[in-house]
């Protein structure tokens, strides 16, 4: 962006090199984000197959919400399903290997993490007020 122009601007809007129109964007958003992509993988792909630096510049939106209009969001936090994936992960780990003493710490940091994460979330409303993390539901509710 040049010093005289304003964000929002139409050569904003539109970056050079993309050929894709608002409409066609939402389609492919919507195409990649039912095939359980994440947002930066959808972000990646718009970027390196259809010069899309950035959603917002051409929808005026932001990804995720691109993504409630289609009824396509996740039902947790993409930082915190990440979260829980690495405490399933260490939890199986552990199985494995009781004496690990090193992942033990990490899987409690971790649970301190998710923790205040989710409080986080709950006071904006992001999360339901009833949800509460337990380390036997984790892999339900990353899967």
């Amino acid at each position: 962006m040049s010093p005289t122009e304003t964000p929002g601007s139409a050569s904003e809007r539109s970056p050079p090199g993309s050929h894709l129109e608002t409409e066609e964007l939402v389609e492919e958003i919507a195409k990649l984000a039912k095939t359980g992509a994440s947002s930066a993988q959808i972000g990646a792909v718009l970027r390196d197959m259809h010069a899309v630096p950035s959603v917002r510049t051409v929808t005026g939106k932001r990804m995720k919400a691109v993504l409630k209009e289609q009824n396509l969001a996740p039902q947790l936090p993409e930082d915190l399903s990440a979260l829980l994936k690495r405490v399933v992960h260490l939890q199986q780990h552990l199985a494995k290997h009781p004496y690990d003493l090193s992942n033990k710490r990490g899987l409690t940091l971790i649970e301190s993490r998710i923790r205040r994460v989710s409080k986080y979330y709950k006071q904006r409303k992001i999360l339901a007020a009833d949800w509460h993390y337990s380390a036997a539901t984790a892999a339900l509710q990353v899967e």
